[in-house]
């Protein structure tokens, strides 16, 4: 690697990213048998928020500060994902839970709020799910537990429906199903992955432009890596464990919030209740799945409000 490849990989770096989040800072720490980055600022009442696929815990950048006004909040790189460790297994949720819960119980922390996007909202879940005494309210955007509902997604698009955005009544979530491949994924994007990047957020977001340059080469710098595709394919691929634990979870009995994109909104709310005694579900429907870099101001008004109840 010359000097300019290490100065330009040097900008991506979490020494370096921790400056988009002022008053944040940069932890390591060794839980339940590999290591874990997170990033800690603010004070008060901890909220827990994990990202998804395919981002790291930059991806909280446009609302991390308005949150630690009020909030201690803490941003994971969840087991897989950014600086975080890439074991070769314990990618299903329920795994990835208790890595959650030992860093938690390391930091002295005996109940904490939980926000999740994507697969962290399925973490989030499992999470609340294994340790609801853990657990005081729960927040998942676009994104909840593994269910027998994923075995109904097709493998062709309906006709007229695969299109340049998502289609709300008709989603093709084809990565849904290239993700369950093992080994050959890593071979054709590493080094590639820009490409794929950029199709996925043309694809879910209504106005892609504000994915910007800069944030899609943080993720490119980290998922062009084969390893790292690797990993984060594995929270794909276990989620037939995903769906075997859930049939044996008791309904969430903790105050519980979906937050939908125009995508996600009629799903969450029709499944959300089957799984949670007292769950209310909103509605971001002028955004696309990477909700916090579109509509920052909407899901800080849905969080702080239903976090002051």
């Amino acid at each position: 690697m010359n000097n300019n490849t290490e100065l330009s990989q040097n900008q991506y770096a979490d020494h370096e990213l921790i400056k988009k989040f002022p008053g944040f800072t940069n932890h390591y720490v060794k839980v339940n048998g590999l290591s874990l980055h997170y990033i800690d600022g603010g004070s008060g009442e901890t909220l827990i928020c994990l990202p998804g696929w395919p981002q790291t815990f930059y991806s909280y950048h446009p609302i991390a500060s308005e949150l630690a006004k009020v909030f201690r909040v803490i941003v994971v790189d969840i087991r897989g994902m950014g600086s975080s460790e890439k074991t070769d297994s314990g990618y299903d949720k329920k795994t990835m839970a208790t890595d959650i819960l030992e860093l938690i119980q390391q930091l002295g922390l005996s109940k904490v709020h939980l926000l999740g996007h994507d697969i962290g909202g399925m973490v989030a879940m499992s999470f609340a799910f294994n340790y609801p005494e853990f657990t005081d309210k729960l927040i998942v955007a676009d994104g909840a537990h593994p269910s027998e509902g994923m075995m109904q997604m097709p493998l062709m698009p309906a006709s007229g429906t695969f299109n340049e955005k998502m289609d709300a009544n008709m989603p093709y979530a084809w990565w849904m199903g290239f993700n369950q491949v093992k080994e050959l994924p890593e071979k054709i994007l590493e080094g590639r992955f820009q490409y794929l990047l950029d199709w996925l957020f043309q694809y879910v977001m209504i106005d892609e432009s504000k994915m910007t340059s800069f944030d899609r080469a943080v993720y490119a710098s980290v998922y062009n890596e084969a390893k790292n595709i690797r990993a984060s394919n594995a929270w794909y691929q276990s989620f037939a464990q995903d769906i075997e634990d859930a049939k044996i979870y008791q309904p969430l009995s903790m105050p519980v919030l979906g937050i939908g994109s125009y995508v996600s909104y009629n799903y969450m709310k029709a499944g959300l209740p089957y799984v949670a005694k007292d769950v209310n579900v909103v509605g971001i429907l002028d955004s696309g799945h990477y909700m916090f870099e579109e509509q920052p101001k909407q899901v800080l008004d849905a969080v702080f409000n239903f976090l002051a109840l």
